[in-house]
């Protein structure tokens, strides 16, 4: 009898033990609720509510909410979709679209990273100073934006690599944006590259020539990447004409090759192209 009511005792006593800890863990949770910290890339982080007893929601100066542990909270480890984590610009936002499908990055994911390295990259400035000055619109600053304009707007030609272009349809276009950017097959968007560093300061297709320094010669590669000597001038003007004429007419051509298999706005823009002086 004295075993039993000493076992009644020792139940009773852990069931109050237990019921104490419950409700010291509850007030701690409730103590917890509100309570502020910042991640580990500067967002304003604060706990909206407890889930279990060791998970916590925490929502973000955007509104967004997001469940992590007290100790992910307790050191910062909680990401916000909406911290700028690529170059500094970019952000992933909330929405269906995902940086990896379990078998590596995707292709939008790879191609908006791509975009925002070649405006906001230092390292890459250094191997390629042309794009120094160049940005991204704020819009496309967002993942799940940026992706949705990539699905209704890329496409493949067998064989065939594609480009994301800012500058074909909007001559002289430093900003990505999705009124300016169209994506061209390689081999097209290769007709406007403009080497600068090398010309110095001829006009585009023109250069002095190595046996008279007093002549000018027009040059301009083919759709091969052939390199073409179109003929010797007096004047670097008139090298430019040459040049001018030829490479238009080359772009024409190329356009009526791809005509079928490229979007009606890029072919339209190579029919209509003029090549400038000062390119």
């Amino acid at each position: 009898m004295e075993q039993v009511i000493e076992n009644i005792l020792v139940n009773e006593a852990v069931a109050i033990t237990t019921k104490e800890k419950r409700q010291h863990y509850k007030e701690q949770a409730l103590s917890r609720v509100g309570q502020m910290g910042i991640n580990t890339l500067g967002s304003l982080m604060i706990v909206d509510a407890y889930y279990g007893s060791t998970e916590v929601w925490v929502r973000f100066s955007q509104g967004n909410v997001v469940r992590c542990s007290w100790q992910q909270f307790q050191k910062g480890n909680v990401k916000n979709p909406y911290d700028k984590s690529v170059f500094g610009i970019g952000y992933l936002g909330e929405g269906n679209y995902k940086s990896n499908n379990g078998n590596g990055l995707t292709e939008q994911y790879k191609a908006w990273v791509a975009m925002l390295m070649r405006c906001y990259s230092l390292k890459f400035h250094e191997k390629n100073p042309s794009y120094i000055g160049c940005t991204v619109d704020e819009r496309w600053h967002n993942f799940q934006t940026f992706a949705k304009w990539y699905d209704e707007n890329h496409y493949t030609i067998p064989g065939q690599k594609i480009d994301l272009d800012k500058d074909i349809l909007v001559k002289g276009n430093k900003v990505y944006s999705p009124e300016a950017c169209i994506f061209t097959p390689s081999a097209i968007n290769k007709l406007f590259l403009k080497r600068q560093a090398a010309r110095g300061d001829l006009p585009i297709g023109v250069k002095r020539c190595t046996r008279n320094p007093k002549k000018y010669e027009a040059q301009c590669r083919n759709n091969t990447g052939k390199r073409i000597y179109l003929k010797y001038f007096d004047t670097k003007e008139e090298a430019f004409q040459s040049y001018k004429v030829y490479k238009e007419q080359l772009i024409k051509d190329i356009a009526e090759e791809y005509k079928e298999c490229i979007p009606h706005t890029l072919y339209n823009a190579m029919l209509t192209y003029k090549v400038e002086i000062n390119d």
